[in-house]
């Protein structure tokens, strides 16, 4: 079965920092480009970071800079630390992982986890 879960999300004040962790199990995870959307109210989900298998990362503009997208394939596990923190980063933050392979493409999502901005 298989499962992502994020955790770590929270309140937090402007310029503040929160580190969430994405723990994935029942496929291989060292196979997957893992991927953190957000999503705020009113607003379509959007890629925030990514990190293919050979661990290259790729940042939307608004958050380079202040995100740090990680993997630990060892433990299964993605990372996101996020730094310098505004109020428009208030979002539902979920984890993806993906697969493109011929005939075989992969997509996974974690149930969310709300990060607030606010003071």
């Amino acid at each position: 079965q298989v499962q992502l879960v994020e955790s770590g999300g929270g309140l937090v004040q402007p310029g503040g920092s929160l580190g969430l962790s994405c723990a994935a199990s029942g496929f291989t995870f060292s196979s997957f480009a893992m991927n953190w959307y957000r999503q705020a109210p009113g607003k379509e989900r959007e890629l925030v970071a990514g990190i293919t298998t050979d661990g290259i990362r790729n940042y939307r503009d608004s958050v380079k800079g202040r995100f740090t997208i990680s993997r630990d394939n060892a433990k299964n596990t993605v990372y996101l630390q996020m730094n310098s923190l505004k109020p428009e980063d208030t979002a539902v933050y979920f984890c993806n992982a993906e697969r493109i392979q011929f005939l075989d493409d992969r997509a996974y999502w974690g149930q969310g986890t709300q990060v607030t901005v606010s003071s």
